[in-house]
């Protein structure tokens, strides 16, 4: 699968570790997708749409909760992308 999609792969490879790093760990919509996925598996049977709305509402308030922490490894990703795109970032 992935030499099939190379070409949207090795684009990344360009940017530096430390840049690589934040990607990799700041993946929310995959987090998000994760979360919901576990709760989903945990409760298979609802009895109507409005209850897998609810429980799928439910989900997203307490993963929203770890959106307001800090990015590990911010502060060198930041200063890379400073220096890799200088006059393009207003800090």
């Amino acid at each position: 699968m992935w030499r099939e999609n190379w070409s949207r792969v090795i684009p990344i490879f360009r940017f530096g570790e430390d840049i690589r790093k934040v990607i990799y760990t700041t993946n929310a919509i995959e987090s998000l997708n994760k979360t919901i996925r576990k709760v989903s598996r945990n409760h298979r049977v609802m009895p109507n749409d409005e209850s897998v709305m609810k429980m799928v509402y439910l989900a997203i308030q307490n993963q929203m909760q770890k959106w307001t922490m800090p990015i590990r490894a911010w502060r060198p990703a930041l200063n890379r992308l400073m220096i890799e795109f200088e006059g393009r970032l207003k800090v």
